[in-house]
């Protein structure tokens, strides 16, 4: 068996075949669902603690812990960020 490991490009996502553009706009997404889920985890909050206080549902925010990056826009995780006081790199 022989494996070959090949060394990822900045941007994981050009690697898996995304167009720079999108590739770019999911590599922000998936950052910032990163830090949003490290906030949360510090807070030691329950999924229902954090809805209420980013006034969403808790389903979505299982949806964030769950990393499932197609159902955020950048706009709305900014959104949330902000709300958090946290500061954008």
């Amino acid at each position: 068996m022989n494996n070959q490991v090949t060394k990822a490009q900045e941007n994981i996502f050009e690697d898996l075949g995304f167009e720079p553009e999108e590739a770019a706009k999911l590599k922000i997404r998936a950052n910032l669902i990163l830090d949003l889920q490290r906030y949360i985890k510090k807070q030691e909050w329950t999924q229902q603690q954090a809805a209420y206080f980013f006034n969403e549902t808790q389903p979505r925010i299982s949806n964030l812990m769950n990393g499932d990056i197609e159902r955020f826009s950048i706009d709305k995780l900014v959104q949330m960020i902000v709300k958090a006081g946290m500061k954008l790199k």
